[in-house]
């Protein structure tokens, strides 16, 4: 007969952790697919939009920037959450406090009230990246993190495919609110599949070298003791931090301008916007499996963690480079495939990023060091959002601001080596320093 865990989870509980663990990253791969499927929305709607409510270049950033404090305040808390309570219990509510904000975009008929939705939708969906790190640090050995990153980071670029074919459809057919609605509905939905096949991962896991989990086949290090309010005060989260505060504003400048741009320069209209939105994504989503797959790959052909990590952040930082053209192309194809490969390489950076904080913390710590990492970035999103705002309504010239996507990658690696130039996880450099004994526990 089978047992309680069975029915509940279908017999999940009793699977291979081996073959349970990409179940896991497909509820995640899911969740983020969602997520960016409603944030698409606005960006998609924004012409339309700016032309029915009338509102200006400044105050489309001012909306922006409404979404990205919210998503500071989200990344921050809800990964202190998690960490406490646990990835199910955290994931659940960011889950019904974002589709509920989605779904209230069809209310909103002002600038004020886009802002307040957008603030609630950050809110939650705060809470996207320190779930799934943590789940990823729980159930991946280190060798396959970065991959299956990738692959539910890649969620990011099927929510930027899936919307552009769906929401000007939605749009044109049934009017702009229902795009919200029905992205609102798909959260619930996501809800509860989440609530039935989610568990914690076995402690008993081993890798694929057939060891305890850990780094490559090898015993986990003990966990040291971190203050949250501390979690500044390591070198290891500046390494984190400065990779994140400096590539997340560029890509919110992709997933909110693209459109604007493509319609701007070459007038691309909402009827026509899916296909070169579709191309961007799709190359992103290369990037994104690409890059978790080429780190791994590194590293079982002997390469250290931190020369597989920096090689592979490099190449995606040069991808990024190229971007720097776009306000020189003539047509808008050109202006696609510019974007699309420097959106490939950030989903590249990004998979290696998210895995970086699994690779130097212990796993007590993890969701509250994406959640700071996390809260950085979004501050600098929300200041470049104003930024661009505020340029383009005084000059109406993208060039400054590919200027400056085409630069701070490669300008985030090299601080990140300064950093670390040794990549030494937290603690191993612990031991060797300061001979605490290490416990394992986040306060």
């Amino acid at each position: 007969m089978p047992s309680m865990r069975e029915s509940s989870f279908g017999g999940a509980a009793n699977r291979p952790t081996s073959a349970y663990r990409w179940v896991v990253c497909g509820l995640l791969f899911a969740a983020t697919l969602i997520n960016y499927s409603d944030r698409q929305i606005l960006s998609l709607l924004a012409p339309t939009l700016q032309r029915k409510i009338g509102w200006s270049e400044r105050e489309y950033g001012h909306i922006v920037t409404a979404f990205q404090a919210a998503y500071a305040i989200g990344y921050m808390g809800f990964g202190k959450l998690i960490d406490v309570y646990g990835t199910k219990f955290g994931y659940s509510l960011a889950g019904v406090i974002w589709s509920m904000a989605a779904s209230a975009h069809a209310l909103a008929r002002s600038v004020l009230g886009f802002g307040f939705a957008r603030f609630a939708m950050g809110l939650g969906e705060g809470c996207t990246f320190p779930a799934s790190i943590k789940a990823i640090a729980e159930w991946f050995p280190k060798e396959e993190r970065a991959f299956a990153t990738g692959l539910f980071n890649s969620g990011c670029n099927a929510g930027g495919i899936l919307a552009p074919l769906i929401v000007p459809w939605l749009a044109i057919r049934y009017g702009w609110q229902s795009c919200f609605l029905a992205l609102g509905a798909s959260g619930f939905i996501w809800l509860l599949f989440w609530q039935m096949l989610y568990r914690k991962s076995n402690p008993g896991r081993t890798t694929a070298a057939g060891g305890p989990e850990g780094h490559a086949g090898k015993p986990t290090p003990k966990d040291v003791t971190i203050k949250w309010t501390g979690i500044l005060g390591y070198r290891q989260s500046w390494v984190c931090i400065v990779g994140w505060a400096l590539s997340a504003p560029i890509f919110w400048f992709y997933l909110y301008w693209t459109p604007k741009f493509l319609d701007y320069r070459f007038g691309v209209r909402l009827s026509e916007v899916g296909r070169p939105m579709v191309t961007i994504y799709a190359l992103a989503a290369v990037g994104s499996i690409g890059g978790g797959w080429v780190a791994s790959l590194l590293m079982r052909k002997g390469l250290s963690l931190n020369v597989a990590r920096k090689l592979t952040l490099a190449l995606c930082a040069c991808c990024t480079v190229p971007v720097f053209y776009v306000p020189f192309v003539r047509n808008a194809d050109s202006a696609v495939w510019l974007i699309g490969l420097a959106a490939a390489g950030h989903m590249g950076w990004a998979a290696n990023l998210f895995t970086i904080v699994s690779d130097l913390f212990p796993m007590s710590a993890v969701a509250s060091v994406v959640g700071v990492g996390g809260t950085a970035s979004a501050v600098t999103a929300m200041a470049f959002a104003e930024y661009a705002g505020s340029v383009l309504e005084r000059s109406g010239s993208y060039l400054q601001l590919f200027e400056i996507a085409a630069v701070s990658y490669v300008a985030a690696l090299v601080v990140m080596h300064l950093l670390s130039p040794r990549y030494t996880p937290l603690a191993r450099d612990c031991d060797r320093t300061d001979r605490r004994e290490p416990r394992a526990a986040i306060s």
